[in-house]
Formats: C-alpha cells, structure tokens, sequence
C-alpha cells in the first residue's frame, strides 16, 4: 500500500547522512563508467597541451561550481533539493520545473552511457554486440534496466553501504592503470602527441572539443545537495561537495595524460570503447584489457544505482513541492517512489533505442547528458550571484561564466536537441497547475514555453533536413 503523500520520505540510503557518507556518495556519482572513456574522447579532440589546458579550465570552473554549492548550502538551508530548489527560489516556478526535469533527464541518459559502454565491453567477446549500439545490443541493455528496476522498486536499504563497497571497487583499477601507464610511458611518444595531430584543429578548438566530456566526468559534483536535506549537519553538505571534487580530479586528468605516452593519439582515438583497456592492452597485453574490463563493470553497476535512485529521489521532491503531478510523490511500503522509477526507466529505454539511429552511440549519450545538465548548473550558478556577498560573489560570477561557455562548447546541435527533451515536458508541468486548479502559466512563463517550443521545433526540423544529426 502506498504511503500518505504528505508524509517524508527519506532515501534509500539512510534516515541521516553524515560527512563520509556524503562524500563517499559524491565520490561514487563522479567516478562512474565515463572515465573509462577518457582516453578515446580526448584523443579525438586535443593533444597533450590542449588537454592540460581542458583540464585546467574544467577544473577552475568545476571547483567555483563547487564552491556555488557549498555557499548555497550554507546560505540557504531552506532549500532542501539542491540544484531543482535554487533555480525555483531565484527565478520562479517554471524555470525552477525545468531544472528539475533537465537535471532528472539528465540523469536518465546518463544511465544509457552505462548500458552502451557495458555492452561495447563484452562485444570484444560477442561482436554482434558492436560497440553496444546494435539491436541485439539494445534489446539486452534493455533486459537489464528493466532488470535493476524490479531489484530497486522492491526496495535497497544497504544502498549506502554498497555505494561505499562499489566505489573502493572501481577506483583501484582506474589508479592501477595510472601507475602501469607511468610505467610504460614512452617519451618519444608523449612529445610527439604534445601538439596534437592534424585532424585536430587549433588549440582553441581542441580545448573547446573536450568541455562536455569533461562536465560528464565531474556529474556527481552536486550529488550531496541533492540528499541535502537528508544530512546529520547542513555544513556537511558543503565539505562533501567539495572534498568529493578534489578527491577525483588529479584521478580524470591523469587517466587522459598518461594515455599519450603509451600510444600515438591517432590510434588511441580509434580504439573501441573502454579506451582504457585497449590502451592498457597496448602497455602490459591482454590482462590489462581484462582487468580493465573487469573494474568497467563493477563501475557501471554501482553508478547505475547510485544515479537511478538519484533520479527517482529529483522528480519525488520536485512532486512533493508541486512541481510535478501528485503521482511522483508516491512511494511503497519499501520507502521506493515507484512511479518516478518507472518515469526513469522509460525515459533511459527510450533513449536505449534513439541510440540506434546514432553515428557514435556512446559520445552522443556523453554529450546530451551533459548538455540537459548544463541550464540547471546555470540556474544554480546565476542564483548565487544574485544572493552572493563579498567575497562569495566573485566564485559564484566565474560558475556562471564557466557554466555559459560550457552552453556555447557544446554546440547549436546539443543546445536543439536539449530543446526537444525539454520542451514536451512541460505537459507535467501543466498537469501540477491544473491538479492545484492554478493559472496555467504566467506572462513571463508564456515567454519561456514560446522559446522552448520554438527551439525544439527547430531542432526537429533540422534533425530532418539533415542540419545536424545524431
């Protein structure tokens, strides 16, 4: 039987979250299959010189995001869902409602990355699986995440304790592959990838090719706030978010920069995802690629459940607010919110299947969770400036700078196709207002559902005339 809708729900993990947990929960969302990524991505961007300065500016900018965080954390411990709250108490309603689905969707096709990489990681076995963007490939990522559904509605309170197993799990094998890599590094060849190859471009547009991946590696960096009204001291929520970030950061960096001493970009850029294990195959033999492979699994696992239940826990809050429809505020008898779960589940299989009509199924899924992140990171940010005081407000400027150029990185593709998943949302938007017997929308949201449909209408007929493409 359902519980009484007025009545709190805690989360799956536990009733109060303390520092460690916190912090291990930020560690495990930031950690996740993307990094095992890394080596390809960037090798299709940038050289060494482009990705140290990549990493760089990812890192100044991901650390101010960081500190926006923190400082709304503690400025505003009113606010008890985190990036969705921030955007709704700085700009309205309707915004913040678009925060909370961006954010959320976000979420869900990030989930898709997990499912392409795992299933492009067995296909070195079974080749019918490609590089897990083949119908058969599609049909058993999909058997799985239906799979993990009926596991998490029936309820999973160790979720703490296994967040914290699974995340000593699938950092050791990313720090082992470091040392051998060092290990292995050929001079010669780390100078001869220090420029960047031809296909590259200038500097500039290496750098700029490499931003949305790294915003997808550093997701997670918010996690804390998201339970923040689930932690034992409001000022943990902050030191999480912080800590969480530093703990991972040389981790990223050094996963890209050792990767051009062990082989020319051009072959690195070629290899099929993991990257890193074809990388480390390439060093030690055939046990690195295992090893490797092994520890992307374990990964994959653990931050699926880590963002499926960060994904239900968005859209629960968001109902609990009125935001969303009265149905995402359910939740069983196992303290699950059924019916946002399966929202999750069916957006992530819808996205399964748009990954067949994908030129590169993986770097599409990487780049559109990163693109549907980037208006909340904004939202968050462009708040902080308008409450900021001295001292605060020069940190929440830089996010919002960093957050924009993020924007125009990614691209007018990325930008249309966000307007596409966001805009027919709106309809649960219109479902809430209409549950409450409110206005539908006031003159300054009609202006911002005018942009948003006419984006998304633009996006659809660019996607046909064959303006951009998948």
């Amino acid at each position: 039987m359902a519980k009484d809708d007025t009545e709190t729900r805690a989360p799956a993990t536990t009733a109060k979250l303390s520092l460690p947990t916190l912090t291990t929960m930020v560690v495990g969302s930031m950690v996740g299959a993307g990094v095992f990524s890394l080596p390809r991505r960037f090798a299709q961007e940038t050289g060494v010189a482009g990705a140290l300065i990549a990493w760089a500016v990812a890192g100044t900018g991901m650390l101010m995001l960081a500190f926006v965080f923190q400082n709304l954390a503690v400025r505003r411990p009113d606010l008890d869902a985190g990036v969705y709250a921030y955007a709704k108490a700085g700009f309205g309603e309707y915004l913040g409602f678009f925060s909370a689905f961006g954010y959320w969707a976000s979420a869900c096709v990030g989930n898709v990355t997990y499912w392409v990489l795992i299933m492009s990681t067995v296909g070195t076995l079974w080749p019918a699986l490609g590089e897990g963007d083949t119908v058969l490939a599609v049909v058993l990522s999909s058997a799985g995440l239906w799979l993990f559904f009926a596991l998490i509605s029936r309820g999973v309170k160790e979720a703490a304790a296994i967040n914290r197993i699974v995340t000593f799990a699938k950092v050791v094998p990313i720090i082992v592959f470091v040392i051998l890599a060092l290990f292995y590094l050929k001079p010669s060849v780390f100078a001869d990838n220090f420029g960047g190859a031809d296909y590259a471009g200038s500097l500039f547009q290496q750098v700029k090719g490499t931003m949305l991946a790294t915003v997808f590696v550093f997701l997670g960096v918010e996690g804390a706030s998201v339970y923040s009204r689930h932690a034992r001291r409001r000022e943990d929520v902050g030191r999480a978010t912080v800590l969480g970030f530093l703990s991972v950061f040389a981790i990223f960096a050094s996963v890209t920069i050792v990767s051009y001493g062990v082989m020319p970009m051009s072959e690195i850029a070629e290899l099929r995802q993991p990257s890193m294990a074809g990388v480390l195959e390439h060093a030690v033999g055939t046990w690195g690629q295992v090893f490797v492979s092994v520890g992307l699994i374990v990964s994959v696992l653990g931050a699926y459940l880590a963002w499926t239940l960060m994904a239900a826990e968005v859209l629960f809050v968001a109902a609990k607010d009125d935001d969303m429809p009265r149905f995402l505020k359910r939740s069983t008898a196992a303290d699950v919110p059924v019916p946002a779960l399966v929202m999750s589940t069916l957006l992530s299989q819808l996205f399964l299947v748009v990954t067949l009509f994908s030129d590169d199924a993986f770097n599409f899924a990487l780049d559109l969770t990163s693109a549907l992140t980037l208006i909340p990171f904004l939202l968050a940010a462009a708040f902080a400036v308008r409450i900021g005081v001295r001292g605060e407000l020069v940190v929440a400027v830089l996010a919002t700078l960093y957050t924009a150029f993020l924007i125009y990185a990614a691209g007018l593709k990325f930008v249309l196709v966000s307007f596409i998943v966001y805009a027919p949302a709106t309809a649960l938007f219109v479902m809430a207002r209409k549950e409450q017997g409110r206005r539908l929308f006031a003159p300054r949201e009609l202006v911002i559902l005018t942009v948003s449909i006419a984006g998304a209408l633009l996006g659809i007929v660019a996607l046909t005339l064959g303006w951009i493409s998948l």
